[in-house]
């Protein structure tokens, strides 16, 4: 099979194209024949590294953390999935040197959920890191919910920092899935198409316009729940649109890593500033998080393309590294790769 490899990191031409033989599953693991791989921030950063030419983890790793395909075997001890099974996998490249950037993957089958048959192999790609992310980012409020699911945010009011971005289009389609009120902030007229788009409620231009005095104008008790993309950035914007008790749930460091905040102002309001990140969340809030993403799926909520509020960019598994450098680059939408035709049966 032909699969994308880097032994030490580096700049994208690290990757290479190697020809390796089919892996086996092991007792508990799937083996997935990988239509479409995708690409997200943490897939770069981690080929990048700390600096050049430091050692990976595994003699040599196979990028990408997302994918979508179709099962091709499964080892002792596995069920709920069978050989022909169409499913999108999250993590494959954490703690394990198997990724999606492949025409076959290995890994834990809690890493696969289905993927329902009105689903396509690039919605199923684009899911992982940023709607796993985005539902994590939802469900941390003080009082919860702690799932989501039709009315399960009914009356809440949340903004999305960054509604164009990949988890943050995840965030306002699942939001608006749960009956949230969403307000979203971006930085173009193009983005705002997007934002409008994926289904946000109301758009804020903060590069236009006074951003604190739009969202009070829509939420004048404030906003409840903030999914944040760029705290130290938005730290001001943020304490001063928050109701009491809200909360500021932070997945990101664009825009910098050292933010600072008002004390006592927070103090009277009660919030609450919840960080997360995927790989540490726990298997607990994987699972939910992967059953709640699958029923949106499910009901239609989370489709991708430029109509959607989310464009996919597309490269030939042989050019990942250019896709790896799009994603780098700051492309908006999605990119993704092809890895394999689509089965025909």
């Amino acid at each position: 099979m032909r699969a994308i490899a880097y032994s030490e990191t580096g700049p994208s031409s690290a990757l290479r194209l190697v020809e390796r033989d089919l892996p086996q599953p092991a007792a508990g693991e799937v083996r997935v024949r990988v239509v479409v791989s995708g690409v997200n921030p943490t897939d770069w950063k981690a080929r990048a590294g700390a600096s050049p030419g430091r050692s990976t983890p595994f003699d040599e790793v196979v990028p990408n953390q997302d994918g979508a395909g179709v099962v091709d075997a499964v080892g002792d001890g596995v069920t709920g999935f069978a050989e022909g099974d169409r499913v999108w996998v999250f993590l494959a490249a954490h703690q394990r040197p198997t990724g999606t950037a492949q025409e076959f993957t290995v890994l834990p089958a809690s890493r696969l959920v289905h993927l329902p048959d009105a689903a396509g192999f690039d919605l199923g790609a684009s899911l992982g890191v940023p709607a796993m992310t985005a539902h994590r980012a939802l469900t941390v409020h003080e009082g919860g919910p702690s799932r989501l699911a039709p009315g399960a945010l009914e009356g809440r009011t949340v903004l999305v920092a960054g509604g164009a971005g990949a988890v943050g289009h995840a965030a306002i389609q699942l939001a608006r899935w749960a009956g949230a009120r969403v307000i979203t902030t971006v930085s173009s007229p193009e983005k705002s198409a997007l934002a409008t788009a994926a289904g946000a409620q109301h758009v804020v231009n903060y590069r236009t316009d006074d951003a604190a005095r739009a969202i009070r104008a829509i939420a004048p008790d404030g906003v409840d729940q903030v999914v944040e993309v760029s705290p130290a950035r938005n730290a001001a914007l943020n304490a001063q649109v928050l109701a009491n008790h809200g909360s500021v749930a932070v997945y990101a460091t664009d825009g910098g890593g050292q933010m600072s905040l008002d004390v006592r102002h927070h103090f009277a309001l009660n919030v609450r500033y919840q960080f997360l990140l995927l790989y540490t969340v726990g298997d607990a809030a994987l699972a939910a998080a992967a059953e709640d993403v699958s029923a949106a799926v499910a009901d239609g909520a989370l489709p991708v393309g430029e109509e959607a509020g989310l464009p996919i960019t597309r490269f030939p598994l042989e050019r990942a590294a250019e896709a790896h450098d799009a994603v780098a680059a700051g492309t908006v939408g999605k990119v993704l790769i092809d890895v394999a035709d689509e089965p025909t049966d």
